[in-house]
């Protein structure tokens, strides 16, 4: 059984990684370490501290505007069409870019 809930953490954890590189990567940079467009996720203070609810809050309805926890990126944050599977493991693979 810990074997397969192993595996199982470890696949979500990579369906994340896939996921951020198709929908994230252009913004977010690679390994999620940031662009002139988007902030970086590794060590990054809201990441680590929200909860999952509010980060997969962020990626399906966006942010922008008076909304924008990062002011000083012209962009806003569009909303994304992702099933709450691939938003669970997407947030999950950003809590671990955040440590």
């Amino acid at each position: 059984v810990a074997l397969s809930l192993a595996f199982a953490g470890s696949a979500m954890a990579g369906n994340g990684a896939g996921l951020f590189k198709s929908k994230c990567l252009a913004c977010h940079g690679p390994d999620g370490k940031g662009t002139a467009m988007a902030p970086a996720f590794t060590d990054n203070a809201w990441i680590k501290d929200s909860s999952a609810a509010d980060i997969a809050a962020v990626i399906k309805d966006g942010r922008n505007g008076s909304a924008k926890t990062y002011k000083n990126f012209a962009l806003g944050m569009p909303p994304q069409s992702l099933s709450d599977g691939d938003i669970n493991a997407l947030v999950e693979y950003l809590k671990s870019l955040s440590h």
